[in-house]
């Protein structure tokens, strides 16, 4: 595909899968129209890089639909300055998108292969406000906490306490809740009430689960 027809394409995703999905923030909008999708997966995939779906890549790791992500991420309400944390950030799309709507981001990934995918990406394209780093997903990135918002891209069965404590007192996390047992997930958004993090739910979404945040088995005897 030339230049144009992936302009074309990426006008055709927000216009036909993102703004149909009550997505109406235009900053969101307009960071989806600016970042190209097809540069964030191989070549062999950017032919189909704005389809309505996941889009596999090497490792397990997926592209979260479009209009999910892009759900999520106005559910954050990224403000300019806002310091962020994405958490399985795969190819850096969405570190991507987050990086245009924020002040700074911290993305994390455990792949290095998808760690140095990303980060000559974001290069390439001259987004110099977000970093890419290898790490455990679980453990997020304390050394840069607290943030504003935190974005896991994938399906949770649980968000553990230590990346819970790395967000500032009114600060929000959003990701993608779903137990084991169920074939859909809900996206949610978890934040402080008192010592406590409560999860709100916003709207059903099926996405893999990243396999960092599955609940390990329990052996009975």
């Amino acid at each position: 595909m030339s230049q144009t027809n992936f302009e074309t394409a990426r006008k055709m995703m927000v216009d036909c899968q993102i703004r149909p999905s009550k997505v109406t923030n235009e900053h969101v909008i307009a960071a989806f129209l600016a970042v190209p999708r097809e540069a964030f997966v191989g070549k062999s995939q950017r032919a189909v890089a704005y389809v309505d779906e996941d889009l596999p890549l090497p490792g397990g790791r997926n592209l979260m639909e479009p209009m999910i992500l892009a759900r999520l991420i106005q559910a954050l309400e990224v403000r300019r300055g806002d310091s962020v944390l994405v958490v399985g950030a795969a190819t850096g799309y969405g570190s991507a998108i987050m990086a245009r709507l924020s002040g700074s981001v911290i993305a994390v990934e455990a792949r290095s292969n998808l760690v140095e995918k990303a980060q000559e990406t974001l290069v390439e394209h001259g987004i110099d406000n977000a970093a890419v780093i290898k790490s455990r997903l679980v453990d997020g990135y304390a050394a840069e906490a607290p943030y504003d918002r935190i974005l896991v891209e994938g399906g949770v069965e649980f968000i553990p306490d230590t990346l819970l404590q790395q967000l500032c007192p009114k600060g929000k996390l959003a990701a993608i809740y779903r137990p084991q047992s169920s074939p859909i997930g809900v996206a949610s958004l978890w934040s402080r009430s008192g010592k406590m993090f409560v999860r709100t739910p916003l709207f059903d979404a099926r996405v893999p689960n990243l396999d960092e945040f599955n609940k390990k088995s329990e052996f009975m005897f």
